[in-house]
């Protein structure tokens, strides 16, 4: 059991370094690079965070597997890991495809409304990471 805590542990906090480095440092330092423009930036976007997602998806599968090994002793389900993966739902089934559609007209030269889709984003992605983070918390908590 401790193996798989560990690895949980470790899966938990990796994950908040890609968010953390790709969501709040490399999405809005890319637009600050010499030559960049709104139409290149938001294409490099799509591919930065269509990578991530991908990623995130792996890692959370990881979990859940590893989670899943864990059920019968420990017979817990961490709340703060099912907040963290329905927010990753959330953003892979609605979210993302949104954001990519708008960045698809703007790119195309379409003019679009005002949206408020990165601001729900940026707090889902902060709520995200304070949930991963309390999920390792938790899980540090039951190796001692």
């Amino acid at each position: 059991m401790k193996t798989t805590l560990k690895i949980t542990t470790a899966i938990a906090f990796i994950w908040i370094g890609f968010v953390c480095a790709i969501s709040f440092m490399e999405a809005w330092l890319k637009f600050q690079a010499p030559n960049i423009t709104t139409a290149l930036g938001l294409g490099i976007g799509q591919l930065v965070f269509g990578a991530l997602n991908k990623v995130e998806l792996f890692l959370s599968t990881s979990i859940i597997v590893l989670l899943l090994l864990q059920i019968k002793k420990t017979k817990n389900i961490n709340l703060y890991f099912i907040i963290a993966f329905v927010i990753l739902l959330l953003q892979t089934f609605w979210l993302l495809p949104a954001l990519n559609e708008r960045a698809i007209k703007i790119i195309q030269g379409i003019t679009t409304s005002k949206s408020q889709l990165h601001f729900v984003f940026v707090a889902l992605e902060i709520i995200k990471v304070i949930s991963l983070f309390l999920f390792g918390k938790n899980q540090l908590k039951q190796l001692q």
